[in-house]
């Protein structure tokens, strides 16, 4: 019996498809943390850059008969020139020296009482005088209007008690600054003090202890470590404080309208009047960018200082 033997060749097996390669992704941008950015960038060039181009464009013009004309540096030669607006400079200059110091000496005094054991209702006296910040600036100008008017208000019926007569608050060149003084100091101290209040709730307690156990007093406690302690804090309500106040526009405007006879007119309110009085649009925006060329310099000048003194 014959047999044949079959001999088959083996069937090649199906190669698997090799794995696609994927691209790298090192070379090409990575777009998503742009396109979150986007939002704030389009409100940033719309309502900041945008405004600082066409303001710098308007202070090169003037408004002659209506129409706009290039005017080149006219206006800023202009201001050079202007006697109210070294008037306006003169009057923020004294505020700025006067009210500052004093607002911020007073909010570290009441950040140390707020920080005190021996404060009872320690919560509550930091509420209370939170407060004024909250006001409106209108509403507490007027308030402060109705408190130093000259024959009805509470401040001089007050004073009527130990013999004196009424204080023209608004109506003298001097105590019209003190008015204005006076109430900036009771609108912003109050931020001011919880701003120190937590920094120096920072500070390490073991400091306090180890100045106390070398005999150190209360006060050399607070000067050599409290002070110190506060200093960022200090340099950021100086330089915000000093840039407010360099723009200072609502307490003048609502206690006393600039006067009297331009006693309390600041830069704020000269350019707005420039602007939206006068509709001279080219001088008030060169009067803005003159304010915030001083500010810039106030402020770096002010930086420098705190850092050599670091």
């Amino acid at each position: 019996m014959n047999s044949t033997l079959q001999i088959t060749a083996p069937v090649k097996a199906e190669e698997a498809p090799a794995p696609r390669r994927r691209r790298s992704s090192v070379g090409y941008p990575r777009i998503t943390p742009y396109l979150f950015l986007l939002p704030m960038i389009v409100l940033f060039v719309g309502f900041k850059l945008y405004p600082y181009i066409s303001a710098f464009w308007l202070s090169l013009t003037k408004n002659v008969g209506g129409d706009i004309e290039f005017a080149g540096m006219d206006n800023y030669l202009r201001l050079l020139q202007d006697p109210l607006f070294y008037t306006a400079l003169r009057n923020t200059g004294i505020i700025l020296l006067v009210q500052v110091p004093i607002m911020l000496v007073l909010a570290i005094v009441l950040a140390v009482a707020f920080n005190s054991i021996l404060l009872k209702f320690r919560s509550f006296w930091r509420t209370a005088y939170f407060v004024p910040i909250v006001m409106g600036l209108v509403a507490y100008g007027i308030l402060f209007r109705a408190l130093f008017n000259t024959n009805e208000g509470f401040v001089n019926y007050l004073i009527s008690f130990i013999g004196m007569g009424p204080i023209p608050w608004l109506a003298d060149p001097l105590w019209a600054k003190v008015s204005i003084v006076i109430a900036m100091t009771w609108h912003y101290t109050g931020q001011n003090a919880i701003i120190y209040l937590a920094q120096m709730q920072s500070i390490g307690g073991e400091l306090y202890e180890a100045a106390h156990v070398d005999g150190a007093s209360a006060f050399q406690r607070f000067w050599h470590v409290t002070l110190p302690g506060l200093r960022p804090a200090i340099v950021l309500t100086v330089i915000l404080s000093t840039i407010g106040t360099l723009q200072l526009f609502d307490e003048p405007y609502v206690l006393t309208n600039g006067g009297p006879d331009n006693a309390t007119l600041t830069v704020g309110m000269y350019l707005y009047q420039n602007g939206f009085k006068y509709f001279d649009f080219g001088y008030a925006s060169a009067i803005g960018y003159a304010l915030t060329i001083i500010i810039g310099v106030i402020s770096l000048i002010q930086l420098r200082l705190f850092k050599e003194k670091s």
